[in-house]
């Protein structure tokens, strides 16, 4: 029943989310996400949070070697997730959920040889691959359940599956929160035991973070930077502390109003910042989102591509031929 129950909320969501009110921004249904140049944020570049007694800043990640070991310092400054002039390929989704995404369709390990196909175009000498898991690991819901909070977690023994399994398989894992009414912090600390992990991190997904009396599935969600500024701080400290590796920090975009202030928002020690952008449609559509909202300064970039959304879906040549440089891409 528990099962039927969860997959009747998806089935609810998708219906919501297909039925979306067109806004002043244009359509607001998902499937026009492309912003305009006058949508761009204008602030050139990041501010800088009062000095604390946290470490300071890292240096940026192309002048280190991706999981390096020098016994010269603390993990997160000398194990890069990303490496240098390479790249993080990613397949998205929930467990058992195929619904929402290509992670969902099948095993973890079965999942495993697909992105290794997926990934292998991207790779090239000079330019490795490292492949990502990004598990959805908190989804948002059309109904307020039983916290009003209109979101769930999926049940821990799901994803400690996919932690083990991208541990063995030697794979990134990212969890990706839909965090409904309630906010990012709160709902990160409840997955701190895998977030412990050497290989696991975090994706924020403001589409999702809904206002005081909004649905999910109504309305496309927004998070100020003050929010993610508290769970980039609590998770940079949780490193830190633990002398962990550093860890992917990934916030979806595709609209500037999803991320107001996104020029505050902060580096952390010991994480990644990385702005992924998310949106299908056609190419044409997708590039003009991209260069609307990016900000190569301040993030490494990301980008998704939609294997059954997308209208004659790039490869990884055009990819990689994108400007600001693609660093990591999802496959949805």
């Amino acid at each position: 029943m528990r099962a039927l129950g969860l997959v009747l909320a998806v089935l609810a969501l998708v219906l919501a989310v297909t039925a979306l009110p067109h806004g002043p921004d244009g359509p607001e249904d998902g499937r026009d996400r492309t912003v305009t140049e006058t949508d761009r944020d204008p602030s050139p570049t990041p501010a800088t949070e009062p000095a604390t007694s946290e470490p300071a800043a890292t240096e940026p990640a192309a002048t280190q070697s991706a999981g390096a070991a020098s016994g010269d310092g603390p993990r997160w400054r000398t194990e890069r997730v990303l490496p240098p002039d390479g790249m993080l390929v990613a397949y998205y989704g929930a467990p058992r959920t195929p619904a929402l995404g290509v992670l969902g369709e099948t095993s973890p390990e079965r999942a495993f040889r697909r992105l290794r196909r997926a990934a292998a175009p991207f790779e090239s000498p000079g330019h490795p691959v490292r492949e990502v898991f990004e598990l959805i690991v908190t989804i948002a819901d059309a109904h307020p359940g039983k916290d009003g909070d209109y979101s769930h977690d999926v049940r821990k023994r799901d994803v400690r599956r996919y932690v083990d399994a991208a541990r063995r398989l030697g794979v990134l894992l990212v969890l990706d929160l839909q965090p409904g009414r309630s906010d990012f912090l709160k709902v990160a600390k409840r997955w701190r035991w895998a977030l412990l992990q050497p290989h696991v991190g975090l994706a924020l997904d403001p589409e999702w973070r809904m206002g005081r009396h909004q649905v999910p599935g109504r309305t496309i969600g927004r998070v100020r930077a003050r929010e993610v500024n508290r769970t980039s701080r609590w998770l940079s400290r949780l490193v830190v502390r633990h002398d962990l590796p550093e860890k992917a920090f990934v916030l979806h975009q595709f609209r500037s109003s999803m991320l107001p202030g996104i020029s505050r928002i902060v580096s952390r020690p010991g994480l990644r910042m990385i702005q992924h952008v998310d949106g299908f449609g056609n190419r044409r559509q997708k590039l003009a989102t991209y260069r609307a909202v990016a900000r190569p300064k301040q993030f490494a970039m990301g980008f998704k591509l939609f294997y059954d959304e997308d209208v004659n879906r790039m490869g990884a040549a055009a990819v990689r031929k994108i400007r600001p440089r693609v660093r990591f891409v999802s496959y949805q």
